[in-house]
C-alpha cells in the first residue's frame, strides 16, 4: 500500500484537531452526558439523546484521524525542490484564456474547506510535477485537453 502524503502544516493540522476532541471537547460532552443520564428517563431526555449522539461522532472521528495520522508520510520542504512543481508547492498558471489560477498541490486530507489546495492525485498536479516557470502542462479533462503556463513556483514554510 503506498504512504497517503501529507505536508507538515497538514499534519500539525490533523493532530491539533485529535487532540482539541480527546482532550477537550470529548470530557465536555461527557459531563453532559453523564449530567443529562442524572436526571432519570433517558428516552425522552433531548439532552441526553444530544450528546450521546455527539459523542459517538466525536469517538468516530477520534478513531479515523488516529487511524490516518499513522498512515500518513509528512514531506517537508527540500533545497532540491527550489525552481521546480513539487508536493507542497504553491503553483501560479495561466492558460491560452488568459484565466490564471493559483493553488498548493497537498495531500487528500488537506483539500477539505480550502479552495486553494489540490489534491496530488488530480490531473492538474499530476501534469505540473517536476516542472518548471514558463513550462507548459498539458492537462486532460473531460472537455479535452487544456495546456497551462507555469508563470511562478514557491515553497513557503
Amino acid at each position: 500500500m503506498r504512504a497517503k502524503l501529507i505536508t507538515r502544516e497538514g499534519f500539525n493540522a490533523l493532530q491539533k484537531e485529535l487532540d482539541y476532541l480527546w482532550r477537550e471537547h470529548r470530557p465536555e460532552v461527557t459531563k453532559k452526558v453523564q449530567w443529562a443520564a442524572s436526571l432519570g428517563d433517558r428516552s425522552e431526555n433531548a439532552d441526553y439523546q444530544y450528546n450521546k449522539k455527539l459523542l459517538r461522532e466525536i469517538d468516530r472521528r477520534v478513531r479515523y484521524l488516529r487511524r490516518c495520522l499513522a498512515d500518513l508520510k509528512v514531506v517537508d520542504y527540500g533545497s532540491e525542490q527550489e525552481g521546480r512543481v513539487f508536493f507542497g508547492a504553491w503553483v501560479e498558471v495561466e492558460n491560452d484564456a488568459g484565466e490564471s489560477r493559483r493553488f498548493r498541490i497537498v495531500g487528500y486530507d488537506e483539500i477539505f474547506d480550502r479552495k486553494d489546495y489540490i489534491s496530488i492525485d488530480t490531473p492538474m498536479a499530476r501534469a505540473l510535477l517536476r516542472k518548471e516557470v514558463d513550462d507548459e502542462a498539458v492537462v486532460e479533462t473531460p472537455n479535452g485537453q487544456v495546456t497551462w503556463l507555469i508563470t511562478a513556483i514557491e515553497y513557503i514554510s
